[in-house]
């Protein structure tokens, strides 16, 4: 018996495949579970033409995809953000920061669960955030997290002074720990 499968089934297929299966099996699983309905040629044919007409509307919606995608590699984001003399944020930047600015800059409507952001940006800096605008279509949005009232070293220096704050901050406070301790220490 030919049914049309209207969810995924295991072992069986998937939603919207015609399948051959057992009577008993679809007359006592699939159909009282709604998870099939029978192959009349009538529907056979309209499940063809939707098909067709979703094969249509997705090759236009990858074409539009692909213009946005380009649109936005040509956009950059800019972000002037409270931070902290090491360069550490006060608070962060979120994929809704994001897509909002996409919004606000490019007046494209991005969904935040799209931008792969795996988690808040919380440092100053260059960043390239991949956003996925239709299946097999990610463009990597050039970003910036600058602090308020400042600029952003050149990019060679901005690799060269990446480690360098880290490295000096451990350092400095130590020493300044202790100075703090020696001088409370010789008062006392």
């Amino acid at each position: 018996m030919q049914v049309i499968l209207l969810q995924d089934v295991e072992k069986v297929g998937l939603r919207g495949e015609v399948v051959d299966v057992a009577r008993g099996y679809a007359r006592n699983f699939l159909l009282p579970r709604r998870l099939a309905e029978t192959a009349t040629p009538a529907k056979v044919a309209e499940l063809e033409k939707r098909s067709g007409l979703r094969a249509r509307q997705e090759a236009s919606t990858f074409e539009q995809a692909r213009e946005l995608s380009a649109k936005l590699e040509g956009t950059e984001l800019r972000f002037d953000v409270k931070a902290g003399p090491t360069g550490s944020l006060f608070g962060s930047v979120t994929a809704t920061d994001l897509a909002d600015e996409i919004w606000r800059v490019a007046k494209i409507r991005v969904d935040r669960r799209k931008i792969d952001l795996a988690e808040p940006i919380r440092k100053v800096g260059r960043y390239a955030v991949p956003v996925e605008l239709f299946t097999d279509v990610t463009v990597k949005v050039p970003t910036l997290v600058v602090p308020e009232g400042g600029e952003l070293p050149p990019e060679e220096p901005a690799a060269e002074e990446g480690p360098t704050p880290e490295g000096s901050v451990p350092a400095e406070t130590p020493e300044s720990a202790e100075s703090s301790d020696s001088g409370a220490a010789a008062e006392e």
